[in-house]
């Protein structure tokens, strides 16, 4: 599994990332591991553009070869942006999860407590 884990985001214990855009917006995806761990992705449903998403909340799926496994939201506010690339090319996950991969924009008021990347990566390494 890969062990590449940017330091300039945070974790969820669901394996989904955050990235602060500044605004109040923030980028969501899904992290390496589990893009490697669902296998290879040929389906990406997203909360919609406008839609109210809530932190530990289903807002999405995501299926692959192996598996569909639901998305879960790591921040509570309004999503503000869709990827709308990933959902033509599902693929793109699995390729450059932390880049290209992101998933959606959410504004919101605050980020919770998520996890840093050291301690996702312990994480990980007990699953």
């Amino acid at each position: 599994m890969s062990t590449n884990i940017p330091q300039d985001l945070r974790y969820s214990n669901e394996h989904e990332w955050v990235r602060t855009d500044g605004d109040s917006v923030v980028t969501v995806g899904v992290t390496a591991f589990a893009a490697e761990s669902l296998g290879d992705v040929v389906f990406v449903q997203l909360p919609e553009a406008g839609s109210n998403v809530t932190a530990g909340e289903v807002c999405g799926e995501i299926e692959s070869t192996k598996s569909v496994s639901e998305l879960y939201s790591p921040v509570t506010g309004e999503v503000v942006e869709l990827n709308e690339s990933v959902v033509d090319s599902p693929e793109t996950v699995n390729s450059d999860p932390y880049d290209a991969g992101w998933l959606f924009k959410v504004r919101t008021e605050s980020v919770p407590d998520l996890l840093d990347a050291e301690a996702y990566a312990a994480l990980i390494q007990e699953g």
